[in-house]
């Protein structure tokens, strides 16, 4: 599709790098907020090649009621399980009981879930065809190959050689993003030797909304409702392990049942099981002239808290809300002076969450005796805490800090 040419007589006002949920929920956002905007969506994959994927995302409260906002929720409700009841167990592989250390209510102080676990892509084909009416222009397959910025705009150059001259182009093209490695944007990275497995899997019995996270020497167990009797495994396992199950279906059932338990009787993977590296991954800045990160381009975290799109969700409100009113003042949305109050508002919660999903997987993904011993303590403490737990579910359901308004479910 080309490119509606936009006012300003640039060939877009805004090309976004990458249609997942991230870049595709910018659109949508903005083209809602200024109709007369022109933004160029432009995406490696096609629409018709993600219905395939089996994997699934917790969507935080916050991230619910943009959505909500946004349009596309009732799109996805239907297959939207609510998370009613969060279960911590602490124990080794073999260990006959897995003793509960912590539970939480899965609902907010006005009594809704504070998650819900969602089809990637379901959610993905809402935001697609929510961006699609609101009138943003998707160019997909395709990918941007390279841009140079100038004083009053940037030139994109795309993978079939033709150029788009833009005021802003947002990198929203995930944790690896060329991008930002173009923009000469330097990372915090380190590995932590893990690989998160993804997989959906069918069970006997219902789950009743209850999520449970098991923390196993190698890392965190977790399994996440899905509507219907199936769940969303998010599994660490060190890498080479994490390869060694992944090249065998049969041991991969196998460590499948001996680490789910048994109750919700028997398990059966539906689809294939994925596999990433984990690593933290934190860009130094989030802006240069006329550019801007978003989502896993900006920061990559650990999945233990199963923050990362939520994180994304954060940025795509923030960012819109700042083109929004920057544009609506008259300011220029491409300068770093309007790009840097985004940066500021985002850049102290990423960091926070990175550094304490680090030190949740570095405290959780080991069997030191001692180590072992004081994060129980540190559990059975935190269950007897009413206040305490409240807080943690205030603070999982997307409700700290500063919230723009489409993550407290109002228009920009």
């Amino acid at each position: 599709m080309a490119p509606t040419v936009s006012s300003t007589g640039f060939d877009a006002d805004i090309v976004i790098a990458g249609g997942g949920h991230v870049g595709l929920s910018l659109a949508l956002a903005l083209r809602q907020a200024l109709p007369h905007l022109s933004v160029v969506v432009v995406d490696l994959a096609s629409p018709s090649s993600k219905p395939n994927d089996t994997r699934a995302s917790a969507i935080a409260a916050a991230g619910q009621r943009m959505l909500d906002r946004l349009g596309v929720w009732s799109a996805i409700a239907t297959d939207a399980q609510p998370i009613n009841e969060m279960v911590i167990t602490d124990s080794r592989i073999g260990d006959a009981v897995r003793p509960v250390f912590l539970t939480f209510d899965g609902t907010t102080a006005g009594r809704r879930p504070f998650a819900h676990m969602v089809m990637n892509a379901a959610m993905n084909a809402a935001l697609h065809d929510g961006a699609e009416a609101a009138g943003a222009d998707i160019i997909a397959p395709g990918r941007v190959t390279g841009f140079e910025v100038g004083p009053a705009g940037v030139d994109v150059t795309l993978g079939d050689g033709r150029r788009l001259g833009a005021r802003l182009l947002v990198a929203a093209d995930g944790v690896r993003s060329r991008l930002r490695d173009l923009a000469g944007i330097g990372t915090v990275h380190w590995s932590y030797n893990q690989s998160g497995i993804v997989a959906t899997i069918a069970h006997e019995r219902p789950h009743h909304g209850r999520a449970v996270e098991h923390f196993l020497p190698a890392g965190p167990f977790a399994i996440l409702p899905l509507t219907g009797n199936r769940s969303s495994l998010v599994w660490t396992e060190r890498r080479v392990t994490a390869e060694r199950l992944l090249a065998d279906d049969d041991l991969f059932r196998l460590e499948l049942a001996q680490r789910f338990g048994h109750q919700l009787g028997s398990v059966e993977p539906l689809g294939p099981a994925w596999a990433f590296p984990l690593g933290l991954t934190l860009a130094r800045s989030f802006v240069k002239p006329r550019f801007a990160l978003a989502g896993d381009a900006a920061h990559g975290i650990h999945p233990i808290a199963g923050q990362g799109l939520n994180l994304g969700y954060r940025d795509v409100a923030a960012l819109a809300e700042t083109i929004v009113e920057a544009e609506r003042t008259g300011l220029d949305i491409g300068s770093v002076a309007v790009l840097e109050r985004y940066e500021r508002w985002r850049r102290f919660d990423t960091v926070e969450m990175g550094v304490v999903t680090d030190v949740l997987n570095r405290l959780f993904s080991n069997d030191n005796p001692a180590i072992r011993l004081i994060r129980d303590v540190g559990l059975g403490v935190v269950d007897r805490l009413p206040g305490l737990k409240r807080l943690f579910i205030r603070e999982a359901a997307g409700a700290g800090g500063e919230l723009p308004r489409l993550l407290r479910g109002e228009a920009i």
